[in-house]
C-alpha cells in the first residue's frame, strides 16, 4: 500500500490484518492511468498522474530505482516553443531509436535523423539544435511500496559529459556502474539537481544496493507493460495530451479544402448578321368606294 495518507480520519479504523490488493482492484487502479516524475527548473520534482500533479513537490534531490530503459538515446522536436498559457499538443516529431522519426509523428521533418534539417546546429534557440535529446525511463521510487512505476525524462543537458568521482550526467552514470560491476536496476539512485550549473542539469549518484524486498518489487514491476510503455511514450503521450501540433493542423486543413472545380472553357462565337423582318403586308385601299361611304354618310 502507498504511504500517502488520503484519509482524515484512517486511525479511527482498525487495520490489524494484513491486508493485500485484489486483482480486481488492482485491475481498476491501473485502468487507464498513468504516472510520471517531472523535474522542474525551480529546483523540485513533482509527481504527476493522468497530466495532474499529485501531492507536494520534492525539492533539490530524489532516491529512484531505474528499472527499464531504451537502448538509444531519444528524439523528440517541437516546431512552437513552449508557452505554458497555451494547451499543450504532441510533438510534431519524434523517434525512440534517434536514427528515424516514429511513424505516429504528426509532422515528419525528415526520413531520418541525422540528415534533418532540425539535428543542425542553430536551428534552434541560442545556437543549439531544435530537435532535442533525452532519454525516457521507467522508475520505481525508494520507500513506495505500492510498486507503482513512473516515467521520468531526463533532458539533453543532463545526458552527457563527464562525471567526477561517483557523480555523473546519466549515459557517464550507467557506464560507470557498468564499468564497477554494477547493474542500474539493482542500485538505488540519487537524482539531484546540479548547484553549479546555470541551467536545468541533473546529476546521478548511486547510493546503495537494493534491499531483497526492493529486489522482488523490481522483478515484478517489469513484467508490467508501462514498464515498457513509459519508455517509448512522449511526455505528452503519458499526460494524455492528445491534441495535434499546430502545423499539422494547419497541413491537414489545407489537405481537406474541396478542390476548385474547374469550369469548361467557353469559346466566343461570332454574332449571326440579323435580317429585317419583312414589312408587313398592307391592304390595298379603294379610294373611290370610302369616298363614295363618306357621301352616303352625308
Amino acid at each position: 500500500m502507498s504511504n500517502i495518507t488520503i484519509f482524515k480520519n484512517k486511525n479511527e479504523v482498525s487495520t490489524s490484518i494484513k491486508r493485500e490488493s485484489s486483482e480486481f482492484a488492482k485491475s481498476l487502479a491501473t485502468t487507464n492511468t498513468t504516472r510520471r516524475i517531472q523535474a522542474n527548473i525551480n529546483g523540485t520534482f513533482k509527481r504527476i498522474v493522468n497530466g495532474e500533479q499529485i501531492g507536494n513537490a520534492i525539492r533539490g534531490e530524489l532516491n529512484v530505482i531505474i528499472i527499464n530503459a531504451l537502448p538509444d538515446v531519444s528524439r523528440t522536436y517541437y516546431a512552437e516553443k513552449f508557452d505554458p498559457n497555451k494547451e499543450a499538443t504532441i510533438p510534431d516529431c519524434w523517434s525512440n531509436n534517434g536514427v528515424t522519426p516514429e511513424d505516429t509523428s504528426p509532422n515528419k521533418q525528415h526520413t531520418n535523423c541525422m540528415e534533418c534539417p532540425q539535428n543542425i546546429k542553430g536551428s534552434g534557440d541560442q545556437g543549439g539544435k531544435a530537435c532535442r535529446y533525452q532519454r525516457r525511463v521507467a522508475v520505481l521510487v525508494e520507500g513506495d511500496t505500492s510498486g507503482d512505476i513512473y516515467q521520468f525524462n531526463i533532458p539533453a543537458k543532463s545526458l552527457f559529459g563527464k562525471g567526477q568521482g561517483n557523480v555523473h550526467p546519466f549515459e557517464s552514470y550507467r557506464k560507470f556502474l557498468a564499468a564497477n560491476g554494477e547493474d542500474i536496476d539493482n542500485v538505488v539512485t540519487n537524482v539531484s539537481f546540479d548547484a553549479n550549473a546555470d541551467t536545468m542539469q541533473l546529476l546521478f549518484t548511486p547510493v546503495r544496493n537494493t534491499t531483497d524486498d526492493e529486489y522482488v518489487m523490481v522483478r515484478a514491476a517489469q513484467q508490467k507493460p508501462e514498464s515498457k510503455s513509459y519508455t517509448m511514450l512522449t511526455v505528452a503521450q503519458v499526460d494524455k495530451v492528445t491534441k495535434p501540433p499546430k502545423a499539422a493542423v494547419d497541413e491537414d486543413e489545407e489537405l481537406e479544402e474541396e478542390p476548385q472545380e474547374e469550369k469548361p472553357e467557353v469559346k466566343p462565337t461570332k454574332r449571326s448578321k440579323k435580317t429585317a423582318a419583312p414589312a408587313p403586308a398592307t391592304a390595298s385601299v379603294d379610294l373611290g368606294s370610302i369616298i363614295d361611304e363618306w357621301g352616303q354618310d352625308n
